[in-house]
This record gives C-alpha cells, sequence and structure tokens, in this order.
C-alpha cells in the first residue's frame, strides 16, 4: 500500500509572502531604471521560478535579462532578509492543520517556486520543518507547471499519484497537479481567483484551513 502524501505550495498556500515579493520585485525592476508592475501583476505570477516570472512581466526582454533581474530580484530579498524586513506569517490555523495531518499518517511535503534556502528559512521560522518528509524547490527543478517537483516528491516519499494530494492557491499549482495525475485542491486565501483554480482543474477550494482538512481527508 502506497503512503498517503500532502504536497503544499508555500507562498499564498502555507505563509502569506505577499509583502516581501513585491518589495523586492519592485527593488529588482528600479534598479534597472524600470517602472515597477503593480501588486496584482506581481503576484499573478508568483509560483513560477523566477526567470519565469520576469518573463511574463517584461515580456519583450531578452531571456539573459529575465535572469539578470531575477539576480537582481535575489539580492534585493536577500538584502531584506539581512535587514530583517521579510514577513512570511503562516496562514490561520496551517500550523495546526500541519500537524493534525502529521497526526493522521499523511506524510507531507512542499513544492515551491522558491529556492533550497529560502524555504528552509520560512519554515524553520515558523517551527514547522520536522513535518517535512520531501522539499522541492525551483534549485532543482523545471518551473511549475511542469510535474517534475509532484513526481520527485512522489519517489521520495514512497507514493503514487492515487495517494497523493497537491495544495496550492495559484493554477500553476493545480497544473502542476493534473500534468503528474494527482488530486488537486485549490485553496482561497492566496493569489489567484478560486474560480480560476476550479477552471483549471481543482478538485475544490477550501476557504479555510478546517476546509482544507476536510479536503484533504476525503481523499484518504
Amino acid at each position: 500500500m502506497s503512503n498517503r502524501l500532502a504536497v503544499f505550495d508555500c507562498d499564498g498556500t502555507l505563509v502569506d509572502s505577499q509583502h516581501g515579493i513585491c518589495t523586492a520585485m519592485t527593488r529588482a525592476f528600479e534598479a534597472q531604471h524600470l517602472p515597477a508592475p503593480d501588486r496584482l501583476a506581481i503576484l499573478s505570477v508568483v509560483g513560477l521560478s523566477l526567470p519565469h516570472a520576469m518573463a511574463r512581466l517584461l515580456p519583450d526582454a531578452e531571456p539573459h535579462f529575465h535572469d539578470h533581474l531575477s539576480e537582481c530580484y535575489k539580492q534585493a530579498f536577500q538584502q531584506m532578509r539581512r535587514d530583517q524586513g521579510v514577513s512570511e506569517p503562516l496562514y490561520p490555523g496551517i500550523a495546526d492543520l500541519i500537524r493534525r495531518l502529521d497526526g493522521d499518517g499523511w506524510l507531507l511535503g512542499v513544492a515551491t517556486g522558491k529556492s533550497d534556502r529560502g524555504l528552509a528559512l520560512c519554515l524553520a521560522a515558523h517551527g514547522i520543518e520536522t513535518h517535512f518528509v520531501t522539499l522541492q524547490t525551483a534549485d532543482r527543478h523545471p518551473s511549475k507547471p511542469h510535474p517534475s517537483m509532484l513526481l520527485a516528491a512522489m519517489a521520495e516519499a514512497g507514493a503514487v499519484p492515487e495517494s497523493t494530494v497537491m495544495i496550492g492557491d495559484t493554477v500553476f499549482d493545480i497544473d502542476m497537479g493534473v500534468a503528474a495525475g494527482v488530486r488537486s485542491l485549490g485553496v482561497g486565501w492566496g493569489y489567484h481567483p478560486p474560480a480560476d483554480l476550479i477552471e483549471a482543474g481543482a478538485a475544490a477550494v477550501a476557504m479555510d484551513s478546517g476546509e482544507l482538512h476536510g479536503h484533504i481527508g476525503a481523499h484518504g
């Protein structure tokens, strides 16, 4: 019998990181003397790997400039961390949800556009890092919605698509789950509208952590 695996996106699903993301993106663009995208445009690309996000925000630029702008973003974010200017609070009920699922026998993972370093710092800051058995990041995989992160997570956890659920707040998360053949659940507190998540193929969209627990449990 395969292990039951619940894989979470991070930004917009576990933590509300929009302030840091929007600030770092604005600083990256301003460092290149470019007008910064507005908040909604920035939030629309959260979850993609940085070069892919930059390509959507600045579609007429060359790929090498997308890479350069990505480095500017990383530098801005790292400087904010040094200045204690990064706020990534857990959404309400998430810490309890993680502990409940762990206690219910689910294996837990994360699939995120963050870097290894950024994810480790985020999870450790909230004291939840020990609950996750597999951590997949943009450092080692193609950008969402490519299924690589989920395929690796299932391989590490000894799970199969039929026993795995993907939880995220963006269409990129849902598209990744669909591509990997796993059941996908949306959350309504993140950065993409619930209707878009349903249209992308989410089996359901939870509006709070208790509802999400019920949807995940229904799969197991």
